[in-house]
């Protein structure tokens, strides 16, 4: 299989490491931004730890393990701190499916000896990962599947997309309900992945702040209804069109609530770039977020730059209007990260942002990109940047 499209992160070196230890041949070409995957023979379904902690993603390769060879060992998953994120929808989703579940010593053990039957599953929360994974493993089970309460997001419908060309039965992908027709087998095929909304969002920004003019091309506006609405309401004023979107600003942005949700909602990544706009805004915000209970993190490093941000729970207040000046700062998540590259640019002197490999984790050379929009912003001494 050929995918294209496939950004150039560290996320994406940790998954094709995944994959090559379970034998998997697995290029990528950063130039190109293409990965070539031959599946065609695995070696072993036990997946090792020290990649896996990495990456919470790199528990989504359960979901295939499981349906082609009917047994998969993976440790625990790691990845981003901004909360406990369960994995048990995922486990729930497969032991419907006819899997046997065994967790010992922080490893997940699942088997499904008499292969994969179809069922009818609920998720309690709509969940990503878990629509994402029992999803693939539906796919090739025994019977007919059907999801409710899925997960929407647009990258579930890519995935579901994908795995129809194929040569999964799958229908309903961004609505409540996918129904998934299990078939024996699915093929090699090549495809184009969709355009990252945050990348997107982060950009769209990022202009706002800045009191930019900045053109995203290839930006799906359907997928950013919500970042779009917001910053317009904001200030900002926006052009959509099929090429791209477009983000000017020309004053600075007014105070705005909101709060994260699921798809179609305020998506929770960009809660915390947003935050960083808001310190400077003109009036008083209150941001609220409901998907996960650990995710101000930002806050602390916001406020050494000078934002005067109160926290309560699950809701922060932001007093904007505040001058943010430089300071030595760290990301202490991966959306976090990009909060501080953000209130860099409109602070004055010198801002130092540590423990950049979680940026790495999620943005395609952000620096370079920056630069090219006229940012003055370098990639420093990587000890003290935690990489």
């Amino acid at each position: 299989s050929v995918l294209d499209e496939v950004p150039a992160l560290e996320d994406v070196c940790t998954i094709t490491a995944v994959l090559r230890a379970l034998g998997v041949t697995a290029d990528y070409t950063a130039a190109e931004h293409r990965l070539v995957i031959d599946a065609s023979h695995i070696a072993t379904v036990v997946a090792p730890y020290d990649l896996v902690r990495k990456m919470r993603a790199s528990f989504l390769i359960m979901g295939p393990l499981l349906a082609r060879e009917g047994h998969a060992e993976i440790s625990l998953p790691g990845g981003c701190a901004i909360g406990t994120r369960p994995i048990d929808l995922h486990l729930k989703g497969f032991e419907a499916l006819g899997a046997e579940i065994e967790i010992t010593q922080g490893d997940i053990h699942a088997r499904a000896p008499h292969g994969l039957r179809g069922a009818r599953i609920y998720f309690d929360f709509p969940s990503v990962g878990a629509t994402e994974n029992v999803m693939m493993a539906a796919s090739c089970a025994e019977g007919q599947t059907i999801l409710e309460n899925p997960a929407l997001e647009p990258e579930i419908v890519d995935l579901a997309n994908y795995l129809n060309v194929m040569g999964a039965r799958i229908r309903g992908a961004g609505t409540n309900r996918i129904k998934i027709d299990g078939v024996p087998e699915l093929r090699a095929a090549d495809y184009t992945i969709i355009p990252d909304r945050i990348e997107a969002g982060t950009y769209m920004v990022a202009a706002a702040m800045t009191r930019g003019d900045v053109f995203i091309e290839n930006a799906i506006s359907e997928h950013l209804k919500p970042v779009i609405a917001k910053l317009k309401e904001a200030g900002a004023q926006i052009e959509e069109d099929i090429a791209g979107v477009r983000v000017s600003a020309d004053r600075p942005m007014k105070a705005i609530d909101l709060k994260t949700m699921p798809y179609p909602g305020f998506p929770t990544d960009m809660q915390a770039q947003f935050m960083a706009m808001l310190a400077i805004a003109e009036g008083t915000s209150v941001v609220t977020e409901t998907v996960f209970e650990n995710r101000f993190m930002h806050v602390d490093e916001l406020v050494r730059m000078g934002a005067r941000i109160r926290v309560d729970g699950r809701t922060a207040t932001v007093e904007g209007g505040a001058l943010l000046s430089g300071a030595p700062v760290r990301a202490t998540d991966l959306r976090a990260g990009a909060a501080m590259v953000l209130a860099g640019l409109v602070a004055p002197d010198e801002t130092r942002v540590g423990y950049i490999h979680h940026i790495d984790r999620g943005y395609d050379d952000l620096v370079a990109k920056l630069v090219a929009l006229g940012a003055d912003i370098q990639r420093v001494d990587a000890e003290w940047a935690g990489t």
